[in-house]
């Protein structure tokens, strides 16, 4: 276990990195002196999660609502069209933190990792750990290798309030007490004392402290912030929620999910020959529901929505906090979702008809408008479907990466360790299943291993360059080509079922070989 109080001294340049540092992207390092001090010249790294968002949730992944500062990082950077998480919170922070298949390393509310994080690997090879935000297993991350931590760490939470009743308040309403920390102190449950908190806030503000308070280190840094935002329960200020009130009543969740697809087909993020799924069987269509459920519908949409934008707006204050300290040429920022979007579509409520700016109220987005935020894919978070893995995922470095670019390079959660080991110089060892993005990056032609994998409760898939075997439940095995079928539209189970058996053996051999503990 990594001790508590272990911190990283600054590091003069010249003591190991600075002037043996190797070309990256056509940027050499800077050599000195022994004697000389200059900052390591490694590139910083901001890696920036969001929570249940959608495939088409932002703009420029084809959505309506307003992602200005996401848009320019895409505007200046390159969008990957195909990149896949595990579907699920804790699966996906498992792969994320450690390189590693989730069930390798465990991935629960209370897992100590069997394996490194990238916290440990990174501040190991001399860089400065940084994090605010969503954890979600059992040590800290003050444990498992961040210099410093401010965030929840389980789950999700109460945006207004994650703790008991302040003073002269009601209860908040929430699921479960969750546990919070800050660096070693941790709190069960963690109750802020400013009526004006709100979670979203809160991690970019600690996260610009830290920014703020190592400027000045020769040493890079890591900043890795995973919001909560856009997870239930949908809570929004009654002024943002009102930019989009009365938006998508007026639009509806079928007419929302063409004009996303349409958007998507203009900005070239989706193959040619991509076919909107079609709407959920389980759903009504916009114009069966009656028009005194629709404005309640609008609500939940425009909280949604509402709560994306307000995510957009502290990117954008993190960017300009790394532009303020002279570091947004040496950084390279990484955005993604965790899953696709929830079809959970609960009211937990603690008093009825509360609305998403009262600590009382805990909606969900519902199955409805989460079928349009996965557009243009099939089905949601904790399935194996695309709507489930697929991702956004941006990656931004001014000079190093070409700007407005999209790649076709299939990714993965696992390739995030191996990238960050890639640009720290340190040594990608062997188990590691992913492979380092840095190619990619550049606009190069690169293999990855295959296959991928996944599972998660009664979803299970597999796929390698063409093809993908999923399940989920009792279902059969479908078989899907996703470069001439890329919404899993057409299932070949039937017609092939020589590459359904030979997939499903893969898959259990894969599940089967986990690490001797």
């Amino acid at each position: 276990m990594i001790a508590n109080s272990l911190r990283f001294p600054r590091i003069a340049a010249s003591s190991i990195f600075a002037c043996v540092v190797p070309i990256l992207f056509g940027a050499g390092a800077q050599c000195c002196s022994a004697d000389e001090e200059v900052r390591d010249s490694r590139p910083n790294i901001v890696l920036i999660m969001c929570d249940d968002m959608g495939w088409s949730d932002i703009g420029c992944y084809g959505g309506e609502i307003e992602t200005p500062n996401l848009d320019r990082l895409a505007q200046g950077g390159v969008r990957f069209r195909t990149f896949y998480n595990n579907a699920k919170c804790e699966h996906t922070r498992a792969s994320l933190l450690t390189g590693r298949w989730w069930h390798h390393v465990g991935a629960s509310a209370s897992v100590h990792y069997a394996a490194p994080t990238f916290g440990e690997r990174m501040r190991d090879a001399g860089y400065r750990t940084l994090m605010t935000g969503k954890w979600h297993a059992g040590q800290t991350p003050y444990q498992r290798g961040f210099d410093r931590h401010f965030g929840l760490t389980d789950g999700c939470c109460n945006f207004w309030n994650p703790g008991h009743a302040r003073p002269g308040e009601p209860e908040p309403a929430k699921k479960m007490v969750r546990r919070w920390a800050d660096d070693e102190q941790e709190y069960l449950p963690y109750t802020p004392e400013s009526s004006e908190f709100y979670t979203t806030d809160a991690f970019t503000n600690k996260a610009v402290e830290y920014l703020h308070q190592y400027r000045d280190e020769e040493q890079p840094f890591l900043l890795y912030v995973a919001y909560t935002a856009p997870h239930y329960p949908m809570h929004a200020s009654e002024e943002d929620v009102a930019k989009y009130r009365g938006k998508y009543g007026a639009i509806g969740w079928d007419k929302l999910r063409e004009q996303r697809f349409a958007r998507q087909q203009q900005l070239g993020i989706l193959p040619d020959n991509a076919v909107l799924s079609p709407r959920d069987a389980r759903l009504p269509a916009w114009d069966d529901i009656k028009s005194d459920d629709r404005d309640w519908w609008d609500l939940r949409m425009a909280t949604y929505a509402a709560m994306v934008d307000r995510l957009d707006r502290n990117i954008g204050k993190l960017l300009g906090t790394i532009d303020d300290i002279g570091e947004s040429d040496n950084t390279l920022v990484f955005f993604l979702s965790d899953n696709g979007a929830c079809e959970d579509s609960a009211d937990r409520s603690t008093v009825k008809g509360s609305m998403p700016w009262e600590v009382t109220s805990f909606l969900t987005q519902g199955r409805h408008w989460a079928n349009a935020s996965n557009t243009p894919f099939r089905k949601y978070k904790t399935t194996d479907y695309e709507g489930g893995t697929r991702t956004p995922l941006i990656a931004y470095w001014p000079g190093k990466i070409a700007a407005g670019t999209t790649t076709d390079h299939v990714g993965h959660l696992t390739d995030f360790m191996p990238t960050m080991l890639d640009l720290a110089q340190a040594d990608i060892t062997d188990e590691l299943p992913g492979h380092s993005l840095v190619p990619a990056l550049r606009g190069e032609t690169v293999e990855r291993p295959w296959p991928i994998y996944w599972q998660f409760g009664k979803a299970k898939a597999i796929r390698n360059e063409t093809h993908k075997l999923v399940q989920y439940d009792k279902g059969d095995w479908e078989l899907y080509n996703l470069v001439e079928d890329p919404c899993e539209l057409d299932d070949l189970a039937k017609r092939e079922p020589e590459l359904v058996n030979q997939f499903r053996q893969q898959w259990e051999t894969w599940w089967k070989n986990k690490p001797a503990k």
